[in-house]
């Protein structure tokens, strides 16, 4: 359902517009000032005097007497929006001057407005049943505090405004066309109402409209652009939930035991335990583990030993407790080459942990690669659970029996596939977690900046990180694609930590790939996703390729914030820079607003740079401009440089807001379609004049008729 909550004070024409866009959507419609009406009515009706001093607590039993016992019903048609009183129609009767004098006198009792502001909040939620007006299509709520503290989470939150004496001259008019000759004083109104809510300044996230110089049309165009915007969006989240997991087969779906395995981390009010390791030999299922705990296909899942080959962490929790789960690549004694990297980063997650789980494999038995693991294990001194892997069924239980010659206690029978024991095995391991001395002594806070690493294979992204963590973090060797798993790591650049995510190089035609490096490409996308700032890493020694615009390409077109990163600068000669220089103004045309940062990852030459270049386009990517600066702006432009006639016609435009920002995205109301050559220019005028380096912009036209024919 979409919630579209307006606000603002009296004259601006909430009421009729709010109408209108209900209809235009086929929305339910709520006016909560006819629900204050009607409160002062029935105060009046009652007898009470709303004169001088009014007594409170009589005024606020009444209201609530006016609601609980049933007194009180309205309609949410927006064709025929009517206020009863025990089944009689009271809609003139609350529109009459004497109502209109004594309202502020009731909805500026505290009391009162948290009994109607629960009222409110009822009627929107039951808006949300089938047996709603609209069928739970939307609603469109309209009144004071509908944004700040009625719908706080509303879609889309408009604060409608315009100037004192243009909102007066409206009243007079509305008066005049009712043969009224009391006219309401809106700057009384205000300055009543402003004692108890604010409604002239928009709140963050609250799109402001001055229709001051707007005509009624172009208003409820306005409006009925964000609402679009709106729906759009809440269709692509539906889509993008639907399709979340969607390679895992039904017994995938996170469940152990009937109980649901994952909450966001940051909706949680677990308690945080510490860092749980899980490590094994080779191919014994400790990435279908992972998956398990975590209830989704986080870790690449192969039948190919050493497919997990750095050590990969992930928030995870388990009744109402927080830990960080590390998954680690199998470890093997006596290898070299990049095997022994994977064993030795292995060994430095166990360090690092405040206890393990020793994933062993039921079927195979006791190996000597496993007691070698023990012996190390033991030497780390940390709590050890022991869990025997595949043993899918009670038959085959016995085969955990062999394991506790081991000595690490009770081994745990359990089906990492199946979810079987996992439940008992997490039991155990979080109250190992509770008793061990902590050593980790972090969890990843949420409130760190996300980077994502992401270019080609081999362009240097874990010898960047490792770098900047001065640690060896990520493993690094000459084999192109060694990163599989995105890695986060936190890392402390002059001050301040951010949250880095080391991930797999993007191959350039992913549905021709299969198996890990498949699942490597979609989790770079992903990386991509959880990001806000993405570190784009060319190899600045090789010629650019195709597969570095790609990346670049999927960088920005997921409207993040960016920095391109040259490595193995320090490889290149005079001719070398010459060349790429003249591939700046070409290849990178579309990107020419992004800061560049030359740098060599394995010396750590000029790494002091990205700093600075991450927090400007972090800055630009959290921009918003004023809507009253943004449509000056605009009409200075448009009478300087106006669009060029086409077809006999030439575009005006009418109206502009910023409706988002992460990326910074405008929506444009305009007379006619806007070429591309045209919105160019005005991209690059909204750059020149408020900056927005390294941070794509989204600007979208919406094209308003002089007159509409039907609905949506």
């Amino acid at each position: 359902m979409i919630c579209v909550g307006i606000d603002g004070p009296a004259g601006v024409g909430k009421s009729s517009t709010s109408k209108a866009l209900a209809k235009y959507f086929d929305f339910a419609y709520l006016d909560t000032g006819a629900m204050y009406r009607a409160c002062a009515w029935w105060c009046m009706h009652q007898g009470i005097d709303l004169d001088g001093d009014v007594n409170e607590q009589l005024v606020t039993e009444t209201v609530a007497s006016f609601f609980t016992d049933g007194h009180f019903d309205i309609s949410m048609d927006p064709d025929d929006p009517k206020v009863f009183c025990d089944g009689e129609d009271i809609s003139a009767q609350i529109r009459t001057y004497e109502v209109s004098t004594h309202v502020s006198s009731v909805s500026g009792i505290i009391p009162v407005r948290h009994v109607l502001i629960a009222a409110q909040r009822a009627y929107i939620a039951a808006e949300g049943t089938e047996e709603s007006f609209s069928d739970g299509r939307g609603i469109v709520v309209e009144g004071r505090d509908i944004t700040t503290v009625v719908a706080p989470d509303a879609q889309v939150r408009v604060l409608l405004t315009a100037r004192e004496e243009v909102r007066q001259a409206r009243r007079s008019g509305q008066a005049s066309a009712k043969g009224m000759t009391n006219v309401e004083d809106v700057s009384a109104r205000d300055h009543k109402d402003a004692q108890v809510t604010s409604f002239m300044e928009a709140s963050n996230g609250v799109t402001t409209v001055d229709n001051s110089d707007l005509t009624f049309e172009q208003t409820l165009d306005v409006l009925i652009g964000l609402v679009e915007d709106a729906i759009e969006t809440q269709e692509y989240e539906r889509y993008a939930a639907n399709m979340e997991g969607y390679e895992l087969e039904e017994e995938d779906a996170g469940l152990i035991d009937g109980s649901s395995f994952m909450q966001p981390v940051e909706e949680s009010k677990a308690r945080e335990v510490g860092v749980l390791a899980v490590v094994g030999r080779p191919n014994v299922g400790k990435s279908t583990l992972v998956n398990r705990i975590l209830g989704r296909r986080a870790a690449v899942v192969e039948d190919t030993p050493g497919v997990t080959r750095d050590r990969v962490s992930y928030d995870a929790e388990w009744t109402g407790t927080d830990f960080k789960l590390v998954d680690t690549g199998g470890w093997e004694a006596d290898v070299e080459g990049i095997d022994s990297a994977i064993a030795s980063q292995a060994q430095i997650a166990v360090e690092l942990a405040d206890a393990v789980i020793f994933v062993v494999d039921g079927q195979v038995g006791l190996t000597a690669t496993d007691e070698r693991i023990v012996k190390m294990l033991r030497s780390s001194g940390k709590p050890v659970i022991v869990a025997v892997n595949k043993i899918d069924d009670r038959i085959s239980e016995y085969a955990a029996a062999e394991f506790w010659k081991l000595g690490l206690g009770e081994p745990h029978a359990i089906s990492a596939m199946h979810g079987r024991g996992v439940g008992d095995l997490l039991d155990d391991a979080l109250d190992a977690l509770k008793r061990a001395e902590r050593t980790s002594g972090f969890l990843t806070p949420s409130h760190l900046r996300r980077v994502a690493l992401v270019g080609r294979p081999n362009v240097g992204k874990s010898s960047l990180l490792n770098q900047l963590a001065h640690a060896e973090r990520s493993v690094v060797n000459d084999l192109a694609g060694t990163t599989r798993d995105p890695v986060d790591e936190i890392v402390s650049m002059d001050g301040e930590d951010w949250l880095f995510i080391d991930t797999a190089g993007i191959k350039r035609r992913m549905h021709k790939l299969s198996g890990a490096e498949y699942y490597s490409s979609l989790r770079t996308q992903a990386a991509i996703e959880r990001s806000e700032l993405a570190l784009v890493l060319f190899d600045a020694s090789q010629p650019i390729s195709d597969q570095d615009l790609k990346v670049m390409s999927s960088a920005v077109d997921a409207g993040r914030a960016i920095v391109l990163v040259f490595n193995k600068w320090d490889l290149m000669d005079d001719f070398d820079r010459q060349r790429m220089e003249r591939l700046w103004k070409t290849e990178f045309e579309r990107v020419t607003w992004a800061q560049r940062v030359n740098l060599s990852a394995k010396t750590g030459w000029h790494t002091n740079r990205l700093t600075r270049a991450m927090n400007t386009a972090l800055e630009s990517w959290d921009k918003r401009i004023p809507t009253g600066k943004l449509n000056a702006f605009l009409g200075k432009i448009q009478a300087a440089h106006p669009h060029p006639l086409r077809g006999g016609k030439q575009p005006r435009i009418l109206f502009a807001t910023q409706a988002s920002t992460r990326p910074p995205r405008f929506v444009i109301f305009a007379t006619g379609f806007l070429e591309h050559g045209y919105r160019r220019y005005l991209e690059r005028q909204l750059r020149e004049e408020f900056g927005f380096e390294g941070t794509p912009i989204q600007i979208s036209v919406n094209v308003r008729e002089k007159k509409r024919k039907g609905k949506k």
